[in-house]
């Protein structure tokens, strides 16, 4: 019987050929990194990484209560001044209702102090016609008593006559002294008529002020979105007590969209506001986003521990901001989404042309 032998491989012949192996991975990864990894930047266009922003706002209630509905839900998109919320307003329209009867008590304690200014008046009238009277009967008094001192000087008038007459006189002088003080009692009641009316009309504007307040405030029980944008979070729901101001719904105001990212001293000091952007988002990188610089921070946002030597003041980086026209995010409102990270690409250099890569390229409307 013949006996057939296995030629076992040699181990550097294996080692080899993993080697071999592993180099052409290599080399085949390295050329398909080469084809497929973007060009280099142009000198004069520099680049950041960041994220789309947006304004938020915060649709909050003005006075503490209970929310009664909420109108609206998350990714709505909602105008300015359309009502997103309501609070419950059964106790201000109790206030309210209170008010108005205040009011109208005031403006029947109007009419009563206006009647009695015009009683007292005539209360004035009367006792100024009784004073009149009274300056007759004592001017008359008063030549009866002249006439009958005389006589009675001459020997013609009993003294008894010149007492009555004296008498008289004095009564008549009294009488007058008497009407006189009626007429300064009816100015004094005529003055405190007036004054009534004066608090009556007082009380009346403050109950105005107080159904005005009111009505404010029952009118902003009902929540408006101050811009136009979409709801991202509600942030409360309906039979919810919140307190004064607080939030129910939370707004992306999509008018308002930009990219914070940060460039080095060298490029920063070359930016100036309205400078060419161009953005790339990692989720569409097919499109390319225009927009302007709409600030330049004015301080380092982050800097080395030392910035003694110029190499060191090369690493401050500073923020910069670019916007998106509010035109063309109107025009693409429902495929705008924030937090999406991506590359800004700055014309630092006015005179450079944009790659063909970084051409405007937008989605379909």
């Amino acid at each position: 019987m013949r006996r057939t032998l296995a030629v076992k491989p040699r181990p550097f012949l294996k080692t080899i050929a993993i080697i071999a192996l592993v180099a052409a991975a290599a080399a085949a990864a390295y050329v398909g990194w080469q084809t497929l990894r973007p060009a280099p930047l142009p000198p004069g266009i520099a680049s950041g990484n960041g994220r789309l922003e947006a304004v938020e706002i915060d649709v909050a209630a003005k006075i503490a209560g209970r929310i009664a509905a909420v109108l609206v839900n998350e990714g709505d998109f909602v105008a300015a001044g359309q009502v997103v919320a309501r609070m419950d307003t059964a106790a201000l329209e109790a206030q309210l209702r209170e008010a108005q009867a205040r009011l109208q008590r005031a403006l029947i304690g109007i009419e009563t102090a206006n009647a009695m200014v015009v009683q007292r008046e005539a209360e004035r009238g009367a006792a100024q016609a009784v004073v009149a009277q009274r300056d007759a009967l004592l001017d008359a008094a008063r030549r009866r008593l002249s006439r009958t001192e005389e006589l009675a000087a001459r020997g013609n008038a009993p003294q008894q006559t010149l007492d009555d007459d004296r008498a008289t006189f004095e009564g008549a002088r009294a009488a007058q002294g008497a009407a006189r003080a009626q007429v300064a009692a009816a100015e004094a009641a005529i003055s405190s008529a007036r004054a009534l009316v004066v608090g009556a009309d007082a009380e009346a504007e403050a109950a105005r002020a107080t159904i005005q307040r009111i009505q404010v405030d029952i009118d902003d029980s009902a929540l408006r979105a101050p811009r136009a944008g979409r709801v991202q979070y509600r942030v409360a729901e309906a039979g919810e007590v919140i307190a004064a101001g607080g939030r129910v719904v939370n707004l992306v105001d999509l008018a308002d969209v930009y990219m914070t990212f940060f460039l080095p001293t060298t490029d920063a000091g070359r930016v100036a506001l309205g400078t060419e952007v161009r953005l790339v988002l990692d989720a569409v990188p097919q499109f390319v986003i225009p927009a302007q610089v709409s600030l330049v921070s004015d301080v380092a946002q982050f800097t080395p521990r030392t910035v003694e030597t110029a190499e060191e003041r090369l690493k401050l980086m500073f923020r910069v901001r670019a916007r998106i026209s509010p035109d063309l995010l109107r025009e693409h409102a429902s495929q705008v989404k924030t937090g999406l990270p991506g590359v800004a690409y700055v014309r630092v250099d006015p005179r450079v042309e944009w790659p063909a890569r970084l051409q405007v390229r937008l989605p379909p409307s």
